[in-house]
């Protein structure tokens, strides 16, 4: 919204719930993906937009009431409220040529030149497929309803297995083995790279700890000997060793596990093999009594507003150019469809400048050859780098991505100037939108949508 008002588009925005924060709006009433205890797990330095810095009282990783704070706090230094309407839910979006026509819950149809989608990617729960075999008597819940170690559900003094190895499974496994819980056992189908918040008192994420000159595989290996020399090896803590070098797949970021682990407070499991009543059988053999599962098996991409052969994302896996702009539905455009090793907000900030030139007609798309061109090889170079695995359809690199995405702003922007002298060079009045352009319209049936 910040992006389209700076370039002075007209534009609704439509968000279901009746607060703004999306996951990280903590909700009395309903799950919502934040937890009582979560805090962000990339540093508030780059977390922060560029133009609205995080107060300077915030600690490195603030509770997630604070970055709520923070959100609402940027909405009203820029005025974006008057343009939100809560409690709408989109139902429909439709290709009708010319234009995207929008229908909201309230039955109400409404067209617009361009469609923006950023409904986020945590939020339609995923649980292991296949399900593991058997039945389970105790108590199911996915990550995504948990709220505390006696919210939804008491797990307080029961045996729990977290399954999954991301930062929510260890975030809430840790909690549980630290807040009464009977026994607390880990359970994961692939090793994984453990990293502490905090190396050599600073900030993970601003230690900048690999030599930037090296070529990635180098890095890598250096990260990886960084890695021994200062924690030790995966192995070393009765965790798998992890089938990839370190940068190979998302990380885990906790300070609490290692040594929980050490203490015997979290017991780590290889995965689950057969649910039998009230026991667990796990790939090793070993078979525990069990009272809860809580499922920390992470999200699917999901557009409920499309139709599937429209836009869908299956097994997670939607490419686009830059993580924003799809090959073929040239009026919508994707904010935050991004899995970064690092913060999400200056990407979105840095796309959403991106998308607001685009529709504003003073940046244009490469032609259609090196646009797909691009895309196979950002899809190749992500197939070589990260583990394969539907977590890893929409991995980039903070600062790799930031790079990339500031020098195709820039030679959008050039390309636009191109086509802007070409035209009026052949017809000084005809139009961009004429020329079948994504051009925008400022009367209240044709503006831009963001969903």
């Amino acid at each position: 919204m910040k992006a389209l008002k700076d370039a002075g588009l007209a534009f609704d925005c439509y968000e279901a719930r009746d607060r703004l924060g999306g996951l990280w709006s903590f909700d009395e009433r309903s799950p919502g993906g934040a937890y009582r205890s979560l805090h962000i797990n990339t540093s508030r330095a780059r977390m922060q937009w560029a133009d609205f810095p995080m107060p300077a009282e915030y600690p490195d990783y603030p509770h997630h009431t604070l970055i709520q704070r923070y959100f609402d706090a940027y909405a009203d230094r820029f005025g974006l409220r008057k343009h939100v309407a809560l409690r709408t839910r989109v139902t429909r979006v439709e290709d009708r040529g010319a234009f995207l026509r929008v229908t909201l819950d309230d039955g109400r149809t409404l067209d617009y030149r361009g469609v923006i989608v950023a409904n986020g990617h945590h939020w339609d729960p995923s649980y292991p497929t296949p399900a593991f075999p058997g039945e389970f008597s105790g108590i199911t819940l996915h990550s995504h309803e948990y709220r505390s170690p006696s919210e939804p559900c008491d797990l307080r003094g029961r045996r729990v297995v977290v399954v999954g190895f991301g930062n929510s499974a260890c975030d809430i496994a840790c909690e549980l083995a630290t807040s009464g819980a009977e026994r607390v056992f880990l359970a994961t189908r692939r090793g994984a790279w453990v990293l502490p918040k905090y190396v050599f008192g600073r900030p993970l994420d601003q230690l900048g700890a690999t030599p930037g000159f090296l070529p990635r595989s180098l890095r890598q290996a250096w990260a990886g000997l960084l890695y021994r020399l200062v924690i030790g090896r995966p192995e070393s803590y009765g965790l798998p060793r992890p089938d990839h070098r370190l940068g190979g797949a998302h990380p885990t970021l906790s300070s609490e596990l290692l040594p929980l682990l050490k203490r015997g407070a979290v017991i780590p499991k290889p995965n689950v093999k057969r649910l039998s009543g009230g026991q667990l059988e796990f790939e090793d053999g070993s078979i525990e009594d069990v009272s809860a599962i809580v499922y920390a098996t992470g999200y699917k991409v999901t557009f409920p507003f499309f139709d599937a052969g429209y836009v869908s994302a299956p097994d997670n896996h939607l490419p686009l150019y830059h993580r924003v702009f799809h090959p073929d539905r040239t009026r919508l455009a994707f904010i935050g469809l991004a899995q970064p090793l690092g913060a999400i907000m200056p990407i979105a900030e840095a796309q959403a400048k991106l998308v607001a030139d685009y529709f504003a007609g003073r940046y244009a798309l490469p032609g259609r050859a090196e646009l797909l061109a691009r895309i196979a090889a950002d899809e190749a170079t992500l197939r070589e780098r990260f583990v394969v695995s539907r977590r890893h359809t929409m991995q980039v690199d903070f600062d790799e991505y930031m790079a990339n995405i500031a020098s195709e702003h820039a030679a959008g922007r050039e390309r636009a100037r191109a086509a802007h002298a070409a035209q009026a060079e052949s017809a000084a009045d005809d139009s961009l939108s004429s020329r079948g352009m994504p051009g925008f319209a400022s009367n209240s049936t044709k503006r831009l949508a963001s969903r």
